[in-house]
């Protein structure tokens, strides 16, 4: 069994890396001040806040009963069965959070 390459590898240069950009200037009169931080779209749209509350609610649902399948066919469940039980919850609580907003800040906007 030989090697099939019969020719010396060519050797290949690297091009020098390119010089470093000149700094910019600093500005002449200082900057305009921030606008203040807007609130999340979830708290304003009614809509945003259903659609992802019933997904996260609806993709937890999933991942408990992908988890429980094999309890039913009789298997026991081990940690990573549990932990993904869990984590499947906890995405369905998510989405119910989402979904009530608690503190009761969210209002309609249409």
């Amino acid at each position: 069994m030989g090697s099939s390459l019969t020719q010396p590898f060519d050797e290949f240069k690297f091009p020098a890396p390119p010089a470093s950009p000149p700094k910019p200037a600093p500005p002449a009169t200082p900057e305009a001040p921030t606008s203040p931080e807007q609130a999340p779209l979830l708290k304003k749209c009614w809509s945003c806040r259903v659609l992802s509350g019933f997904g996260l609610m609806g993709a937890g649902g999933y991942v408990y009963l992908a988890a429980r399948k094999p309890m039913k066919l009789g298997y026991a469940p081990g940690p990573g069965t549990i932990t993904q039980m869990v984590i499947g919850i906890s995405i369905f609580c998510w989405g119910v959070v989402v979904l009530t907003d608690p503190k009761g800040k969210s209002y309609r906007t249409g």
